[in-house]
């Protein structure tokens, strides 16, 4: 065996170890399923083996599924639905995808007792395998997560999940356990009662052993007669009284757009009224139906296959030697100053964070403690871990202590000339072999450089606020930025744990340019008459985080119309929305109304209560539909509009070679912006309806809304030659990033 060691001890107790050869986590793959297959076989068949203890030989017990297996399971899928037919590609999907339910079911059922002994991290299938056990125990360890994360890449639980965390805690705790996908710590895992001891790692092999040996039952209670729900019968007052509302708040929250979410509704309530082999049947079915639906599929590739490679470093330059970066410079103690001091501290680097004062220094830093401090408030962090963090950081005046940092970001205010201003401080002082980075969000990091004395050491950073959430970060490319300082920059990016797009220079980037889009279309829906409620409901019924009016409040208004108003001055009056500028010159220099920022924007924001439409807002629109005119809008359109004017654009900046890589594209329209991630991001969201149908959706509202849903000449080609961008764009893969 490749994957597993087992010893049987004196007193006939089999230690199954669980050490992938050449992998740093172990992942549950088909040589996985087959050798552990082995191990339960001999383990039942075998009467001198009383018990078996199953644990892993790495840090973590196991990070799930390899769902590159799942991904090559939906490409023979297709092959067989043309060579064989869907019938027979279904039931091929719906076999292999229940093996390692049946696995764990034989494990489960075996007549043997089976203890799980959880040294570290446990995630999807591995934590399934922990269910299936008879008996589970988990280290005292504070890094050690557990959870069934599937939801988050348009799956669920097919292991038996569904069915075991039913079963062991009332429905309606189990659905939103199932419905979240939350990573557990260990002390709460043993209060939902999904594990049933914690000790400490030394003891961990002999406290499952001790178990077994004390006459631990081989049988799981729903297995043993008279078993009663916990939460009672599905048609029950409880029951009643569980799914009506899950559903409710399902599609509240979902707009029936996650089909693996209705699924867990599903296979739990049907599941709860059958016998467990029946509810396992069930589950594999659906598990099978939903792997094979396009949402899954797009949502895997993105969220998981192409997040890794990219976390990886899939864009990194080969031949650049890794770099070892320590100590790195802020200059701009703001919001997204600090921000990004946060996070640098915490990944370990030593941080010096300057500004034109040692008080604006020093506020940034105490601004900082502030919001860790609400953190160790709240649970959420620890008072040490906290003051570990701020010791990193050493707030300065004098731009002389950024001589020996490796790396330097500049995140001052978003001014050509105060920014050309600060590069001069730095350059001055700081060596010649350090990276001079750029976070801004409008500038282009090409005319920037032209400020630096070599070019070829300046990139751009853009960091998403608020830096500490925001996941995604842009690595910007000038004209002539070099190799190493790419390197250098994706190397910071992953010590600081986000998820980098390399995208070349121009005006707003990508992610700029797709959601400035979407603002746009809800300023310009706004101005048609369509009522302010409807386009911030729609726009989240078409998959989007937040509407595109309270987004803009968000991003302050006044920084809308400096944008808008930049546009025009260096492209001209035709680069922009004559309309759009109005609205947002009323707003922001006739009204007074900023955003959240001002406690007034497209929404009033009252102390203490909830966020709210301005009851004024109507009266500044030209144009007021009549009731009748609002109820035959149609919903369908508007969610369209929302999502294609994003993804135009998006075609538009890979045809510019703003962005090269189809999995930055889908990867950054997500994390960055929020794209509908139902659909795998803006790209996907194209190939999934079809290159042609996109075409002719975008040449319909083209006709009806105007030139910005214009399809530029390669979306033309493709939909042409039936080609989507995976077809023809295939990313590389490198096994340097594997």
């Amino acid at each position: 065996m490749a994957n597993f060691k087992l010893d049987i001890d004196a007193d006939g107790i089999a230690l199954v170890t669980w050490d992938m050869p050449d992998r740093s986590m172990n992942v549950i793959t088909m040589g996985v399923i087959e050798e552990l297959s082995t191990i339960v076989e001999k383990v039942a068949a075998d009467a001198a083996i009383k018990g078996a203890v199953i644990t892993s030989g790495k840090e973590a017990f196991c990070g799930g599924a390899d769902l590159t297996m799942l991904e090559r399971m939906a490409t023979v899928f297709a092959q067989m639905v043309k060579t064989q037919g869907e019938a027979a590609a279904a039931e091929f999907v719906y076999d292999e995808s229940r093996k390692l339910s049946q696995l764990y079911r034989r494990l489960e059922t075996s007549g043997k007792p089976w203890v799980c002994a959880l040294n570290g991290t446990a995630m999807g299938g591995g934590f399934e395998l922990a269910l299936a056990c008879h008996h589970r125990i988990a280290t005292d360890n504070p890094k050690t997560r557990l959870g069934l994360p599937e939801i988050k890449i348009g799956l669920f639980p097919g292991a038996g999940g569904t069915q075991r965390v039913a079963r062991m805690m009332a429905p309606a705790d189990a659905l939103q356990f199932l419905l979240k996908g939350d990573q557990l710590k260990v002390d709460r895992a043993k209060a939902m009662k999904l594990i049933d001891n914690v000790v400490p790692a030394a003891d961990l092999v002999k406290a499952g052993k001790d178990w077994i040996k004390a006459g631990g039952k081989p049988q799981a209670p729903w297995d043993v007669q008279g078993f009663k729900l916990p939460g009672g019968l599905v048609y029950s007052k409880a029951g009643m009284m569980t799914f009506p509302a899950a559903n409710a708040i399902y599609r509240r929250e979902t707009y029936d757009n996650y089909p693996a979410a209705r699924a867990i509704l599903q296979v739990v309530y049907e599941g709860l009224q059958v016998p467990m082999d029946v509810a396992l049947r069930v589950e594999s079915r659906w598990f099978a139906k939903i792997l094979r639906s396009k949402e899954a599929a797009a949502m895997i590739r993105t969220l998981f296959v192409s997040m890794q490679e990219l976390n990886k470093g899939a864009r990194r330059p080969a031949a650049e030697p890794p770099s070892s970066l320590k100590k790195i410079g802020v200059v701009g103690a703001g919001f997204m100053g600090a921000g990004i001091a946060q996070v640098s501290a915490a990944a370990g680097l030593s941080v010096v964070l300057v500004d034109r004062d040692q008080e604006t220094a020093d506020k940034g830093k105490a601004a900082l403690h502030k919001s860790l401090s609400d953190r160790v408030l709240k649970g959420r962090m620890k008072g040490a871990e906290r003051d570990a963090l701020l010791e990193k950081i050493t707030p300065s005046a004098d731009y002389g202590a950024l001589k020996d940092c490796d790396l330097i970001v500049e995140a001052v205010f978003e001014d050509r000339k105060v920014k050309a201003d600060v590069i001069k401080k730095i350059e001055a002082v700081i060596s010649d072999t350090a990276i001079f980075a750029s976070n801004t969000s409008t500038l282009p990091i090409t005319s920037l450089a032209a400020e630096f004395k070599d070019p070829a050491r300046f990139i751009g950073i853009h960091f998403f606020s608020p830096v500490a959430v925001m996941m995604l970060t842009e690595i910007i490319l000038g004209k002539e930025t070099g190799d190493r300082a790419l390197a250098v920059a994706l190397d910071f990016v992953r010590a600081i744990r986000k998820t980098p797009i390399v995208v070349n220079d121009t005006r707003g980037f990508y992610a700029n340019r797709c959601v400035l889009n979407y603002i746009q279309e809800g300023h310009l829906m706004l101005l048609e008459g369509v009522p302010a409620a409807m386009i911030e409901n729609t726009a989240r019924m078409a998959g989007m985080p937040v509407g595109p009016l309270s987004l803009n409040d968000e991003t302050a208004l006044d920084l809308g119309l400096k944008i808008v108003r930049a546009a025009e001055a260096d492209l001209g009056a035709s680069a922009i929305n004559p309309q759009q500028k109005q609205l947002l010159e009323t707003m922001v220099e006739k009204l007074g109304r900023l955003g959240r920022k001002n406690g007034k924007g497209f929404y009033d924001y009252a102390p203490g209560q909830p966020k709210r439409l301005w009851p004024g807002l109507s009266d500044l629109l030209p144009k007021k539909l009549t009731r009748e005119e609002v109820e035959a809008l149609d919903v369908e359109e508007l969610k369209q509009r929302f999502l294609v004017v994003q993804a135009v654009e998006a075609a538009r900046t890979f045809e510019e070679k703003v962005v090269t890589d189809v999995r930055e594209a889908d990867v950054g329209s997500i994390l960055g912006f929020g794209f509908a991630p139902f659909s795998g991001g803006t790209l996907s969201y194209i190939d999934m309806m079809g290159t042609k149908k996109f075409v002719d959706l975008c040449r319909k509202f083209e006709q009806k809304f105007g030139a910005r849903f214009a399809p530029p000449k390669l979306l033309l080609d493709l939909a042409e030659h039936g080609e989507t961008f995976y077809q023809r764009f295939a990313p590389v893969k490198k096994k340097e990033a594997a």
